[in-house]
């Protein structure tokens, strides 16, 4: 039988779907996919975690590669998750066993012996990371051209996710530089959750390759209608309340609760144990091994509650779910629709969550949040601007991989990649600083890369991020997880002694600084846990929902008493920040203060066109010198303002270091840029407030 009329996916394909899967149709997606995907098209395929996308896309990259009989390693299968990678592998293994196919798996957790026997017996499929293609790339012990030279497919697993950060543009590079060494167009899949702007997704993963000559798909499965989702907001107040509500809700179900913060699932962790809940946790500073077995527990289990931050919001199969639990508020509407996707997946089943709030702030953004999703909206994903130290990067890398490059032939490597645009004034820069150095016009790695980037042979080089400095915790011989070391230098007495990690109480018994190393034991009492933290960055669109909530608009979800009340007493709490004839400029005798609900790109933008030093702002106010007035306000010039960069984010730029001063402080400032929020916040009229009175209204 055929599972798709009108176009067939490969009939031994078809034949295992239908008698070892059991299965008696494709979803739509599946279905529409096959077409695009069989033609050699490039691909963005959208749907809910959980929706099928990686079958979507890989039924029919088999069926070209039985049919077309590719040879060698021919599809690349991309995550940005280790955990993704090893979820998948069991599975696709199985998929491509069935026409005799292999699939191979390549990570920083991959024994040596593994990678060997890639090397020595290429699989079909390999599943990988950006950082383990640009290692492959890079080493002494691996012929890449060998390797990647009958690479024909590669699929971008949760691609928004790449492309939200520097990754994507990393990965896009190292995408140009494979695509050299295979001397062919690679096709490209992209999987995502839904995006706002699909199109430009497309067309950025196709990277050099974009254009008219090279057609590209968006497939997308249908949006869940508003009677196929059930949410509800409340508001409890802490994070004791929150496990109480949890403890008593949903008894017999499979719960995933979503924290933004590893300590709140830590803490919530620790309270839903302690009320007699079987509960596991996975975060990113938990070991891999304790991660795995919390997930694997979940996925066999039935009532029970699994606890985690983002790390499961990408596509990591924990199995059926009959609830999703919200604490405080995720960061976008495309983040919780990714959370949102994780149910409703059984036949008859309704996708469904519920928001615990534990303080006014979240409360406010998730408000917002649900009355954007309620209006259709979905943020873009905007790949960061100006990546001029990915540039740098690629630069030393490709010298690190070909052993030297023509300084006139370095672009047939890269194409009309956007990273590249300022990749000459980036090159001068290397030359002149000796991290690549010239002979006969070739360009070699230098002595200035080997002391910056050249530790455990240019590892710093090949990753696009910088992890922070943590600590292993050892109990025996297991290893629970990592901690920052502010976690045991801050605090003092009882506390220092103590830790919360896995849910669990640890005693520390001691430390060894010189191995990185914690050794720990059980403990009972409660204890505090500590991550540095950064405040969250929110865009316009969110903001200035907020702040139509304030001023009367309610989402059309269920909202609990407690919801209900808390929206009106944080409307009269915060009555004196909006206005609905214009943004709040509230004077006092010392100081200003603009209510612009613009997010912090646009507030920084704003202080920028200032010009003035001693105003500051966040994500909803702008903090202005005493005597700064509307008039003031009104002639900002924003059209050519930069904002502001701080020594300490420079820091924080990886590969600044290979970057003139003047272009590094440029990448950030564009980065940090909303001009067109700005725009926004100097145009619109202003009601003037002094001590809190209405004195006008200025236009």
């Amino acid at each position: 039988m055929s599972l798709n009329p009108g176009v067939s996916l490969n009939p031994a394909l078809e034949y295992h779907v239908v008698n070892s899967l059991g299965w008696t149709d494709l979803r739509p997606l599946q279905r529409a996919a096959i077409g695009p995907v069989l033609s050699g098209d490039d691909c963005l395929l959208i749907a809910p975690t959980a929706g099928g996308k990686t079958e979507a896309a890989f039924f029919p990259v088999l069926s070209r590669m039985a049919d077309e009989e590719w040879r060698g390693l021919s599809v690349l299968y991309v995550t940005p998750l280790r955990a993704l990678l090893n979820n998948l592998h069991p599975r696709l293994e199985g998929y491509a066993s069935w026409l005799g196919r292999s699939v191979g798996l390549w990570h920083g957790d991959v024994g040596d012996g593994a990678r060997k026997r890639i090397l020595a017996d290429r699989p079909d499929v390999l599943l990988t990371t950006p950082e383990s293609l640009e290692a492959m790339l890079v080493s002494r012990r691996v012929d890449h051209r060998a390797l990647f030279a009958d690479v024909r497919t590669i699929v971008i697993d949760e691609l928004h996710a790449f492309a939200g950060d520097d990754r994507g543009w990393h990965l896009l590079a190292v995408l140009e530089r494979i695509q050299r060494l295979a001397e062919r167009p690679i096709q490209r899949i992209g999987l995502s959750a839904t995006v706002g702007n699909p199109g430009e997704m497309l067309r950025w993963s196709q990277g050099s390759q974009a254009g008219p000559a090279r057609p590209g798909h968006v497939v997308t499965e249908p949006a869940a209608t508003d009677v196929d989702v059930e949410v509800t907001l409340d508001y409890v107040g802490s994070i004791e309340n929150a496990a109480e509500v949890i403890s008593r809700l949903h008894g017999g179900e499979k719960r995933l609760v979503f924290c933004e913060a590893r300590r709140t699932a830590e803490e919530l962790t620790y309270e839903l144990r302690a009320r007699g809940v079987t509960t596991y946790v996975s975060h990113s500073s938990l070991s891999a091994d304790e991660r795995r077995q919390s997930e694997r527990a979940f996925a066999e289990s039935r009532d029970c509650v699994i606890v985690a931050t983002s790390t499961l919001e990408l596509g990591v199969d924990i199995g059926d779910l009959d609830r999703v639990i919200q604490i405080d508020a995720p960061r976008s509407v495309a983040s919780f629709l990714q959370r949102l996707g994780r149910t409703g997946r059984r036949p008859g089943a309704v996708r469904n969550m519920l928001f615990l709030a534990t303080e006014p702030p979240p409360f406010l953004r998730a408000a917002a949040i649900l009355l954007l999703w309620r209006r259709g909206y979905v943020e873009p994903i905007i790949p960061p601007p100006t990546p001029r130290h990915i540039a740098a990067q690629q630069l030393m890398a490709l010298a690190l991989q070909e052993g030297q490059f023509g300084a006139s032939t370095w672009k047939s490597w890269f194409g009309d990649l956007p990273i590249m645009d300022d990749a000459d004034v980036v090159l001068d820069y290397l030359r002149e600083r000796e991290f690549l150095v010239d002979d006969g016009n070739l360009l070699f790695i230098g002595p200035t890369a080997e002391k910056e980037f050249g530790r455990r042979y240019f590892m710093d080089l090949l990753s696009s991020f910088t992890s922070a400095f943590e600590l292993r915790v050892v109990a025996g011989r297991r290893e629970i997880g990592t901690i920052s070391p502010l976690a045991i230098a801050a605090p003092s007495g009882d506390d220092a002694k103590h830790l919360l990690l896995a849910g669990w109480t640890w005693r520390i018994e001691s430390i060894d600084w010189e191995r990185h190393e914690i050794l720990v034991s059980e403990q009972p009492e409660k204890a505090k846990v500590r991550w540095p933290s950064e405040p969250i960055t929110e865009g316009f669109e969110l903001v200035r929902a907020q702040r139509e909530v304030l001023l009367g608009a309610t989402p059309a979800v269920d909202l609990s008493r407690r919801a209900v009340a808390r929206l009106e007493s944080l409307r009269d709490d915060m009555a004196g920040t909006v206005d609905p004839a214009g943004l709040v400029l509230a004077s006092r005798s010392n100081a200003t203060r603009l209510w612009t609900w613009a997010g912090w790109r646009a507030n920084a933008t704003v202080i920028a066109g200032l010009g003035n030093d001693d105003a500051t702002g966040d994500n909803f106010v702008i903090d202005l010198p005493a005597g700064i007035g509307a008039i003031d306000i009104r002639a900002i010039d924003v059209s050519v303002a930069l904002p502001g960069v701080t020594p300490a984010a420079l820091d924080g730029l990886k590969f600044s270091a290979a970057l003139p001063h003047n272009l590094a402080v440029a990448t950030l400032a564009a980065r940090a840029l909303d001009r067109s929020g700005a725009i926004d916040v100097v145009g619109r009229p202003l009601v003037v407030r002094v001590q809190g009175e209405n004195v006008d209204a200025s236009d």
